[in-house]
């Protein structure tokens, strides 16, 4: 296993020059043949956040749900923009060998990296959506302080780990489409219960405190809460042992599931493709 996961990041590391140049080609090809071009890649997410803050804040009065120590926009948007990189990671990203079926029949060019180019490329737009919150955090009056630290340090674990099931994901629907179908079926489930448009803490006093429990082992939610965290509750994203320890927990599991299904299913994926 430790043979497996050595070829894995030597691969990337040799291959990072090729992986940086198709990251940025894969930008320019989403842009492509659009007026707009570029602006495109942000005005999508920016409509959507404006849509679900007028229906929540505006219709529903969603608001009085979280702190009013910070505006509630602020703490929609910092849950919202780091869903868009996810959700197209468990999307796209866990099929995204038929992405690029050339890199896998065509090209000699490692499995592993072609799941990195894709996250390098996301991480890029996640990154400019991410300047613009912090924009608007600073419209809100909201201080800059310690606390900010966290997100890029947060930025670098939630591209490392969702590579990691990019990399899981991709091999196993390279063997079979119904899994990368399943996938994409599984993205709505995963938006609606993550707490991603609600706050956690509600759940316990709600009655749900079954379901609080399994939320601790939500990646999506670790990461959602802890963007939170850092700019709205000014709190680190390791202080809650409980919670950070589920998600070292997964973490771990995930990284090992990866270099299993990666060496047994990487030499036969070119003929199943």
């Amino acid at each position: 296993m430790i043979k497996t996961l050595t070829n894995i990041l030597k691969d990337n590391w040799e291959w990072r020059t090729q992986i940086g140049h198709l990251a940025v080609f894969e930008l320019k090809k989403r842009a492509r043949g659009a007026v707009l071009g570029w602006a495109w890649l942000a005005i999508k997410p920016i409509v959507f956040v404006v849509v679900f803050w007028f229906a929540l804040e505006i219709g529903l009065r969603a608001s009085s749900t979280t702190s009013g120590a910070y505006p509630y926009f602020v703490w929609l948007v910092a849950g919202l923009i780091p869903w868009f990189f996810m959700s197209d990671m468990t999307n796209t990203g866990s099929d995204v060998l038929h992405r690029y079926p050339y890199l896998v029949n065509k090209v000699k060019f490692p499995l592993s990296g072609i799941s990195t180019l894709y996250t390098l490329s996301t991480l890029l737009i996640n990154s400019v959506l991410f300047v613009i919150l912090m924009v608007i955090y600073t419209a809100y009056g909201m201080p800059w302080d310690i606390y900010l630290i966290q997100v890029p340090i947060l930025l670098v674990l939630m591209s490392v780990f969702w590579n990691m099931v990019s990399i899981m994901n991709s091999q196993l629907s390279g063997m079979s489409k119904d899994f990368g179908q399943l996938m994409k079926a599984l993205n709505n489930p995963f938006f609606w219960l993550s707490g991603i448009l609600f706050n956690m803490q509600i759940l316990g006093p709600a009655g749900f405190g079954w379901a609080a429990d399994i939320m601790l082992f939500n990646p999506i939610t670790f990461f959602v809460t802890a963007f939170r965290d850092a700019l709205c509750e000014k709190v680190w994203f390791w202080e809650d042992p409980v919670f950070f320890g589920c998600f070292c927990i997964v973490f771990v599991v995930t990284l090992v599931v990866m270099v299993l299904v990666y060496r047994h299913f990487n030499e036969e994926v070119s003929d199943a493709l």
